[in-house]
C-alpha cells in the first residue's frame, strides 16, 4: 500500500490555487473512487485517464484506487486534472520506467500538472493556463501543460515551464528519456494601440474630441447624447488608441481575465486595451458575469480598457444597476452556493444613447419615458455627459489635417504621469479626501461651484465628478490649480443633468 502525491492548480476567479491530487492503491475489488468536491467533469475522468493509460501502452491497476483532490472543500470543475490523476496512477503504480517508486513520488514535488487527456493519451488544452503558470512560477514549481498552451503562456517572463503532446511523452521526460520542450518566453512585436481605427479617421467634433481626451487621461466614465450618424460610435472605438500605454503588470491582469473565458487569450494582442462592445440584449450574467461556475463577464472583459454600450436606454434597467457597484469599487462579487468568485473590472465606460428614440419629438412624454430609463445613481457614476450635434457635411470636404490618436495618446499619457506622481492614481478613482487635498478651490470658484450644484440640484457624489473632471482639465492643460476656466468646462459635461430630469 502506497500514496503518491501529484501537484495541479484549480481556477476559481482569476485565482489558480494549488490542488493536491494524491493516489492510493490497495488490494481489493478493482474499482476507482475520486473524493474531494468533483463535479461531473471531473467525476468523468475516471474513465478518461483510465482510456488514456491503456491507450499509452501502460496498466491500469486490477485493484482498488482511491483519487483524492485536496482541499476537499475547494470545487474542482473541468476536465483540467486528468493528466494529474494520470500521473498520480502510474506513480503510486511504479510504472514509471527508470526510476524506483520512492524516487518516482520525490521527483514529482518539484512539478504540477495541467491537462484533459484524450482516449488515446493525448493532452487537450484547457482554459486559464496563464493563471496557474503564474502561480506556479511563484511556487518554484515546473509546469507541465499542454503543448497548445505554450503560446499563451510565453508571454511571462522568469517562468519554468514545459509542453507536452501526449501521456507517454510526459512519462518519457520524467525517466529521464527524452526531455519536453520548454517554453523560451518571447519578446513581443510593438504593438500599436489605435490599430484598429485612428482619431484623425474621425471629422469633425472637435469638442467631442477634448472630451474624449479629458476621459482617456482621467479614466473617467462618458456618455455620448447625438442623433444617429453623429460619429458616438466612430469616436468611443477610438478611446482605447489614445489610452495610455498599459503597464506590465496591467497587460499581465487582463490576459489572466481572457485566459479564463470562453473567448481565451490571444498572445499577439498582449498589451493592447481591450474594447468591449456587447449589444444592448445581453443579459446581466452576460454584462457582470455569473453561471454555475463562475465565469467573467463583459465589464471584466474590459478590465483596464473600454466598455462600449450603445443604445444606452435600450439595455434592461435590472442590467444597468448592476454596473453600479463595479463602476463604484472597480471589482464584481459573484456568490453561489458552492463557492464565491471576485473578478476585477476596473474598466472605462463609454455609453452612448439618441437625445430621443427615432422619429419622436425630444420634447414629447415618448422621449421622457426614453430617458427615464436610466437612473439617477447610475448618472451620477458617469463623470461626463456630452452632447454631440451631427456633422455639417462641409466637414467631410474639408482637407485640413485631423489630430492623430498618437498625438493625442502623448498629451493623454503626459497628464496621466502628473496624477500618478502626485497621487499614485488617476483622478477618477481619487476618493471624496484625496479629492479635498488635490482639487482645493480658492474662495471665489467655491462660490462659483456651490452657486451652480444648487441651480442644478445636483447630488453630493455629482459634485465630487465635477471636480475630478475640473481636475483632469487643469492636468492636461498643464495648469497646477484648478481655475474657473477648467470648472467651467467640467459643468460643461454634466448636460444630462441640465437638459434632463431623471429619476
Amino acid at each position: 500500500m502506497s500514496i503518491a502525491k501529484v501537484y495541479s492548480r484549480a481556477q476559481v476567479g482569476i485565482d489558480a490555487p494549488l490542488v493536491t491530487v494524491e493516489a492510493h492503491v490497495t488490494n481489493g475489488l478493482p474499482a476507482i473512487t475520486l473524493v474531494g468536491l468533483a463535479e461531473t467533469a471531473v467525476r468523468e475522468s475516471r474513465d478518461r485517464v483510465r482510456a488514456a493509460i491503456l491507450s499509452s501502452g501502460f496498466e491500469f491497476p486490477p485493484k482498488r484506487l482511491t483519487i483524492n483532490l485536496a482541499p476537499a472543500d475547494l470545487p474542482k470543475e473541468s476536465a483540467r486534472f486528468d493528466l494529474a490523476i494520470a500521473i498520480a496512477i502510474l506513480a503510486v503504480t511504479g510504472q514509471i520506467p527508470g526510476k524506483d517508486a520512492e524516487a518516482a513520488l520525490q521527483q514529482l514535488k518539484h512539478y504540477e500538472f495541467l491537462g484533459e487527456l484524450s482516449l488515446d493519451g493525448g493532452i487537450r488544452p484547457i482554459n486559464g493556463s496563464l493563471s496557474a503558470a503564474i502561480a506556479t512560477r511563484d511556487a518554484r514549481r515546473i509546469l507541465v501543460l499542454p503543448k497548445a498552451c505554450g503560446d499563451e503562456v510565453s508571454v511571462i517572463k522568469d517562468i519554468h515551464a514545459l509542453t507536452a503532446h501526449h501521456l507517454t511523452a510526459v512519462v518519457a521526460h520524467l525517466a529521464g528519456q527524452k526531455n519536453l520542450d520548454e517554453i523560451v518566453p518571447r519578446p513581443l512585436e510593438p504593438i500599436d494601440p489605435a490599430m484598429e481605427g485612428d482619431l484623425s479617421e474621425v471629422r469633425g467634433q472637435p469638442r467631442a474630441k477634448r472630451a474624449l481626451a479629458i476621459a482617456a487621461a482621467g479614466q473617467h466614465n462618458l456618455l455620448l447624447i447625438g442623433p444617429p450618424g453623429a460619429g458616438k460610435s466612430m469616436l468611443a472605438q477610438r478611446m482605447p488608441g489614445i489610452l495610455p500605454p498599459m503597464t506590465e503588470s496591467e497587460a499581465i491582469e487582463s490576459a489572466r481575465i481572457a485566459s479564463i473565458s470562453s473567448q481565451g487569450f490571444t498572445p499577439e494582442r498582449f498589451g493592447l486595451r481591450s474594447f468591449r462592445s456587447p449589444h444592448h440584449s445581453a443579459s446581466s450574467v452576460a454584462l457582470i458575469g455569473g453561471g454555475s461556475n463562475p465565469k467573467p463577464g463583459e465589464i471584466s472583459l474590459a478590465h483596464f480598457g473600454v466598455l462600449f454600450l450603445d443604445e444606452l436606454p435600450e439595455f434592461d434597467r435590472k442590467v444597468l444597476e448592476a454596473l453600479r457597484e463595479p463602476l463604484e469599487n472597480g471589482k464584481i462579487t459573484i456568490s453561489r452556493a458552492a463557492q464565491q468568485a471576485e473578478f476585477p473590472a476596473q474598466f472605462q465606460l463609454i455609453a452612448a444613447m439618441n437625445p430621443s428614440p427615432q422619429g419622436v419629438e425630444i420634447d414629447s412624454i415618448a422621449a421622457q419615458r426614453y430617458r427615464a430609463k436610466l437612473s439617477g445613481p447610475l448618472l451620477d457614476r458617469i463623470d461626463m455627459h456630452l452632447e454631440i450635434p451631427r456633422v455639417p457635411a462641409t466637414e467631410f470636404n474639408s482637407v485640413a489635417a485631423e489630430e492623430t490618436s498618437a498625438e493625442v495618446r502623448a498629451r493623454v499619457t503626459e497628464a496621466r504621469a502628473v496624477m500618478l506622481r502626485r497621487q499614485s492614481k488617476p483622478n477618477a478613482q481619487l476618493s471624496s479626501s484625496e479629492l479635498g487635498n488635490v482639487a482645493e478651490l480658492d474662495p471665489k470658484n467655491q462660490l462659483f461651484l456651490n452657486q451652480a450644484i444648487e441651480k442644478l440640484k445636483l447630488s453630493g457624489r455629482a459634485r465630487n465628478r465635477i471636480l475630478k473632471v475640473a481636475r483632469t482639465i487643469a492636468d492636461l492643460d498643464g495648469k497646477p490649480q484648478i481655475d474657473t476656466a477648467c470648472l467651467s468646462e467640467a459643468m460643461g459635461y454634466r448636460n444630462l443633468d441640465r437638459l434632463f430630469r431623471i429619476g
